[in-house]
């Protein structure tokens, strides 16, 4: 360690500067920058080693295509180990009768181009998930697989995807998290909003933080572009956040059909003076069963403030189970109510 002495003129003052200089802190620095850096690349490497592509069902009937691999790509999943792959339910439907189904068998291309039939685990159409099981030799299982993350994202987290967009594949995206709470209709829980690229054919890949953990499964995007050349890609995607993902895998795993609580109300916007309340629209299900009347105005649930469809959503979805009582507070003329719930099950 050293000490540098500089002089600086001050308003005609000389001022002495010193400076502890210390041997080696920049190259320590530099080798943990190093570190860091290796440790993302590792990462995500064995993401891209982890993840399929998921077949057309006529795959093995189409015409070779321009890049030698005679199969079409329709989707993307990820191994989880163990042999179990984890892709959004659209991902693999297939159309039967006029009705859209999960299929037993699906054939899934890894990365060293192994083509490997899985046969249906379970699926949950109110989390657009699928899961399904690699026959065959454990040795031909792809070479990694990924964790989930024990923390959810928030905003302006970084975050990465491999996938097949287009059917071609193994392709990375980068970018960030924007709003971590939205919703689109297309399921029953909240969404995460990314910016990053994103096509069709990402669908059911994962969504992963700096460490290489699944945050998420990629839902759905939304096209910013309308002109005739736009083959289907955006910067405006939806994952379906992985905590909850965790819990229909687990769910599945143990051998019991993974459900989400329902309450049961309709609600609508009501004006009152300068702000909108929550109102009942209707009532069914358990939410009938327990009192609850059109025109009832929601304060809380179980003390927790409802100002929004999203927080009486996401506080069902993620803090409940189905067979659980809840407390919720309505303002029903000019008084107050608690009503208890039972909730039911999706």
């Amino acid at each position: 360690m050293g000490i540098l002495l500089l002089q600086k003129m001050f308003y005609g003052w000389t001022i002495l500067l010193s400076l502890v200089l210390v041997p080696g802190l920049g190259l320590a620095t530099a080798c943990a920058d190093d570190q860091v850096s290796n440790n993302r690349a590792h990462a995500i490497e064995q993401a891209k080693l982890a993840t399929v592509g998921i077949l057309q069902a006529d795959s093995l009937s189409t015409e070779e295509r321009d890049y030698g691999v005679p199969v079409q790509i329709r989707g993307s999943g990820i191994h989880l180990g163990n042999g179990v792959i984890l892709t959004a339910r659209h991902a693999v439907e297939q159309s039967q009768g006029g009705k859209s189904v999960v299929p037993d068998v699906i054939y899934v291309l890894t990365d060293d181009l192994r083509e490997l039939s899985a046969a249906r685990q379970g699926a949950n159409t109110y989390l657009d998930v699928a899961l399904y099981k690699i026959q065959g030799s454990e040795s031909d299982w792809p070479v990694s697989n990924v964790r989930f993350a024990e923390k959810d994202v928030t905003y302006g987290d970084g975050v990465f995807t491999v996938g097949y967009p287009m059917g071609r594949g193994p392709a990375l995206s980068f970018g960030t998290v924007g709003n971590p709470n939205t919703f689109l209709p297309t399921v029953q829980s909240r969404l995460v909003q990314v910016d990053l690229s994103a096509c069709r054919g990402n669908s059911g890949g994962g969504l992963l933080n700096d460490q290489g953990q699944l945050v998420g499964l990629v839902h759905a995007i939304i096209q910013t572009e309308t002109m005739q050349t736009e083959r289907g890609c955006s910067r405006f995607g939806f994952a379906l956040p992985g905590l909850l993902v965790e819990r229909v895998v687990m769910a599945v795993l143990s051998g019991k059909t993974p459900g989400f609580s329902v309450l049961g109300i309709h609600l609508e916007t009501i004006k009152e003076g300068n702000h909108w309340v929550l109102g009942v629209a209707k009532a069914t299900g358990p939410s009938r069963h327990a009192g609850f009347r059109k025109g009832d105005i929601l304060v809380a649930i179980d003390e927790h403030a409802i100002t929004t469809p999203a927080q009486l959503k996401n506080y069902l979805i993620e803090r409940t189970e189905p067979g659980q009582t809840v407390v919720l507070r309505v303002r029903r003329d000019d008084g107050q109510l608690m009503i208890s719930v039972k909730l039911g099950k999706s």
